[in-house]
C-alpha cells in the first residue's frame, strides 16, 4: 500500500497530459526494444522517426498509462481491473509477459525525468510493477499462456 502511495505521489504530471507521457513512453520503448514494435500491428509501418509525432502512438500511449493510473489509485485492489487486461493481453495480442517488464522500466524512467520521480519513487514503482506484472502472469499461467 505505502509504495502506491509513493508512487502517486509523482502521478499528478503523467495524469496532466497523458497523450504527451504516453507518447514518450511508447516511442521509447519501441526505440529502446524494436522488437515490441511488431507486437503493434497498427504500429508496424511507422519508422523511428517518426514515432515521437505519431497521433496514434500518443493515443495508445495514453491509454496505458491511464490504466496504470487506474491499479495504482485501486492501491493493491486490482484484481478486477486487471483480469480483463490480462486476458486480452494473452489472447488477443499475444503479449509475451517480458514486456511488462520492459514497459515498466521506460515509465520508470520517463516518471523520473518528467515527474521527478526520485530514488525511493523509483523503487516503490519497481515493487509497485513486480506485483502488478505477477498478478498478470497469474492469469497468463491460468490461460496457457506464456
Amino acid at each position: 500500500m505505502a509504495d502506491f502511495e509513493t508512487v502517486l505521489k509523482f502521478w499528478g504530471p503523467v495524469e496532466a497530459d497523458y497523450g504527451a507521457h504516453g507518447g514518450i513512453v511508447l516511442t521509447r520503448l519501441f526505440t529502446e526494444n524494436p522488437e515490441t514494435q511488431k507486437l503493434f500491428p497498427k504500429f508496424a509501418g511507422i519508422t523511428q522517426s517518426d514515432l515521437a509525432g505519431n497521433a496514434a502512438v500518443s493515443a495508445h500511449g495514453a491509454t496505458v498509462l491511464k490504466k496504470l493510473g487506474e491499479l495504482l489509485k485501486a492501491k493493491g485492489n486490482h484484481a478486477a481491473l486487471l483480469q480483463p487486461l490480462a486476458n486480452t493481453h494473452a489472447t488477443k495480442h499475444k503479449i509475451p509477459i517480458n514486456n511488462f517488464k520492459l514497459i515498466a522500466e521506460v515509465i520508470g524512467k520517463v516518471m523520473e525525468e518528467k515527474a521527478g520521480l526520485d530514488a525511493a519513487g523509483q523503487q516503490a514503482l519497481k515493487n509497485v510493477m513486480a506485483t502488478i506484472i505477477a498478478d498478470i502472469d497469474v492469469t497468463y499461467k491460468d490461460l496457457g499462456f506464456s
